[in-house]
């Protein structure tokens, strides 16, 4: 099959949630055969309009990032593409209503992945993306909701998670670094705060934690460590990739979840794969909750002492270094969730 994805901005340029999504599943996709060219604003040097990674094409749209110039170039591209289905990322919405115009000359549908708005986004204008797809796809139900609520058709909205390479956590080894551990990026919804204002109230007890992640916000968290007098056992790992993260969560008996924001809880589900017992505090823009549902390895807490009070029941638990009940949210059968809603949506043109 011949995709074509739109996306702005690339995980090369801005790393975030969205973009990460976007390089992932491109990524995995041309893994599989798939023909996959992102269409974008230039990333690379030189002066080629096309560059090739991972079996990925991409395409340059517009030299830098401009909104505006890029949706009116956009038909053009599609148009040299020819895909047979495209899959636009929901922010800048206006790029999924000019993709949406131009594949309509080309018999083409437009599935939307959507992640979350970013700041310069209208509201009105991500309604009109919304209900401009064929089909979209979210990564977790609150993220379906949200999209139904800006007027998206509650059949054309599917789940599609976040996946990992469960392979990697079957064959990693232990690494006995930390009892407890925090990962996500550190930026100003990490909420790291409560994790250690949990640990604050462990001080009595023999514990080593470790936080992951790296961002704008690693200095305030680093500070409030040692404010809390909790920095000589506290290790701060920065980013690291799933190669060195994942010995990291097989060797630790906590994972703390308290992000105030968060689309899908992707170090979380890493972390509940690993065996973790993981401990989520509820938070209204953050989907963590639902990786916990029904899971015998997974509590929801609503405040940094019931956290506390958990993690000291935690450590009670048998050890577990892979939990088989996570293996379906490995990437080949989360890929072939795509696959399948991008089939569905070129059948409803009559041909594939």
């Amino acid at each position: 099959m011949r995709i074509a994805f739109v996306s702005m901005y690339t995980e090369q340029r801005r790393a975030d949630g969205a973009t990460r999504r976007t390089r992932r599943t491109a990524e995995l996709l041309a893994a599989r055969g798939h023909d996959v060219t992102v269409l974008c604003a230039r990333w690379w040097e030189g002066d080629v309009s096309e560059f090739e990674q991972d079996d990925v094409t991409y395409a340059a749209v517009t030299e830098t990032p401009s909104v505006g110039s890029f949706a009116s170039k956009l038909p053009f591209a599609l148009r040299r593409v020819k895909p047979d289905v495209v899959h636009a990322a929901n922010s800048p919405p206006s790029h999924v209503t000019a993709a949406k115009t131009a594949a309509r000359f080309l018999r083409t549908p437009v599935v939307v992945d959507w992640w979350d708005e970013r700041e310069e986004d209208s509201k009105g204008a991500s309604k009109r993306a919304a209900r401009a797809a064929k089909r979209v796809i979210a990564p977790s139900r609150m993220v379906k909701t949200h999209v139904r609520e800006y007027g998206a058709s509650e059949e054309s909205v599917r789940v599609v998670p976040e996946s990992i390479d469960f392979d990697l956590v079957r064959e990693s080894d232990v690494e006995a670094r930390a009892d407890m551990v925090y990962a996500r990026d550190i930026d100003e919804h990490a909420n790291v705060e409560s994790f250690f204002l949990a640990l604050a109230e462990l001080r009595d007890r023999d514990w080593r934690a470790a936080v992951v992640g790296d961002g704008p916000e690693l200095d305030a968290a680093k500070q409030t460590a040692a404010e809390l007098r909790i920095d000589d056992r506290v290790e701060f790992l920065g980013d690291l990739p799933p190669e060195e993260f994942v010995p990291v969560m097989k060797g630790a008996r906590v994972f703390a979840q308290t992000a105030a924001v968060e689309p899908f809880a992707n170090e979380l589900l890493w972390a509940l794969a690993c065996g973790c017992v993981a401990l989520v505090e509820y938070q209204a823009r953050s989907s963590a909750h639902e990786l916990v549902e029904n899971c015998d390895r997974g509590v929801r807490v609503t405040s940094p002492q019931e956290l506390a009070r958990e993690i000291a029941v935690a450590a009670r638990a048998d050890e577990m270094t892979v939990n088989e009940a996570f293996a379906d949210y490995d990437h080949s059968t989360v890929v072939r969730q795509y696959v399948d809603c991008y089939t569905e949506a070129v059948e409803d043109y009559g041909y594939f």
